[in-house]
């Protein structure tokens, strides 16, 4: 339960980061801007709290056996996905941005758990999970009609 409950306070997080990068990327007329700026920062804190808690780093090999595409794959939709949000917030608004980013989500999860992509767990589609998808990108619907 508690981690639902971080799950949960995550999704505030990153509505409320959103936003304010947004209004920081509207002030200063340049949405890349306040990505820089965002990245940088978070950079800042990461490696604050990596010094601060992590004990055991990894070893050399371990680091070679990360394959190349894996250091930079993250980064790159990270930034595409961040910077899409600071300039899209404006232009469609937090509610509507927010809800067709997790009909994204939902779909892309979906597609990712059945096949077991990204070695992730199989998840098998079951008429519940179905009926909950439908439901949901229903929500996303009814939130953005009106």
């Amino acid at each position: 339960m508690i981690l639902m409950v971080f799950a949960f306070l995550a999704g505030i997080a990153l509505a409320t980061q959103a936003t304010l990068n947004s209004s920081l990327g509207q002030l200063l007329q340049n949405s890349l801007l306040a990505t820089l700026i965002a990245f940088g920062g978070s950079f800042v804190f990461t490696t604050l709290a990596f010094y601060i808690y992590v004990k055991d780093y990894p070893s050399i090999a371990l680091i070679k056996e990360v394959p190349w595409y894996l250091w930079f794959s993250g980064s790159f939709l990270s930034a595409c996905a961040l910077a899409l949000f600071y300039y899209l917030i404006p232009k469609i608004g937090i509610l509507s941005l927010v809800s067709f980013s997790l009909a994204g989500q939902l779909f892309f999860s979906v597609v990712c758990g059945h096949f077991g992509w990204f070695d992730l767990p199989v998840t098998t589609l079951g008429t519940s999970k179905i009926l909950g998808v439908v439901l949901m990108l229903m929500a996303i619907f009814l939130i953005n009609k009106g």
